[in-house]
């Protein structure tokens, strides 16, 4: 009787192996097919959204810009992360004497052609302070072969309103000087900005020259 069960049996997986088509055959279990696909092999869509600005790591939002133009910076002075995405550079000048804050250089271009006119934008500069008892100096030179056109003017000084930035950074500031500088470089203008209390950029105002002196094209 056993013997008679075992025939059946073996006549049984004899007779469902035969009714599989070959491509069944050879695929293997069926488990097999009900396995989840490895992730790394599927492509992400181009359209995938990045990451949220607030998940880059420090360091990598800390790294400086490749900028088209090179110098040297002032051993005082402290670069740091720029507080605008138009800015291309910022750095803190250190206070000096009895000032009660730092100053602050912010450098800016926007490429050949852009960012208006060296006249318009030294007007744009003196026009933020009120110059009281203070005349606009205003020199040109030439650095490795770019024109550099240099104001200096002291006043009551207020900031130029920037999207985002909250009202109070606008407030009037007695007792301040603006450094500025606007480069003609092949990349375009560049323009360097200087300002914070009268004795403090007084005193940095030379290492800004030093600054610009040292340029050149990257």
């Amino acid at each position: 009787m056993r013997g008679t069960l075992l025939c059946l049996g073996l006549a049984a997986a004899i007779t469902g192996a035969c009714s599989r088509t070959p491509s069944e055959l050879n695929a293997g279990p069926d488990l097999r097919a009900s396995q989840p696909a490895v992730a790394q092999s599927v492509p992400l869509p181009s359209a995938a959204p990045m990451a949220p600005h607030s998940m880059v790591h420090p360091a990598a939002s800390s790294a400086p810009r490749v900028l088209a133009l090179r110098w040297n910076d002032p051993p005082r002075w402290q670069r740091r992360v720029p507080s605008s995405p138009m800015r291309a550079a910022e750095y803190r000048v250190p206070r000096t004497g009895s000032d009660a804050e730092d100053a602050e250089c912010s450098i800016f271009t926007f490429g050949p052609g852009q960012g208006g006119s060296v006249d318009d934008n030294i007007d744009r500069w003196v026009k933020q302070l009120a110059p009281a008892s203070s005349s606009v100096e205003r020199t040109k030179r030439s650095v490795n072969g770019m024109a550099v056109t240099r104001v200096e003017v002291a006043g009551t000084y207020t900031p130029m309103a920037m999207p985002g930035m909250p009202s109070s950074s606008t407030t009037p500031r007695q007792g301040q000087r603006l450094v500025g500088d606007i480069v003609e470089a092949p990349s375009g203008f560049w323009f360097f900005k200087m300002t914070g209390p009268d004795a403090t950029v007084s005193a940095a105002a030379k290492e800004l020259d030093a600054l610009i002196d040292s340029m050149g094209p990257s």
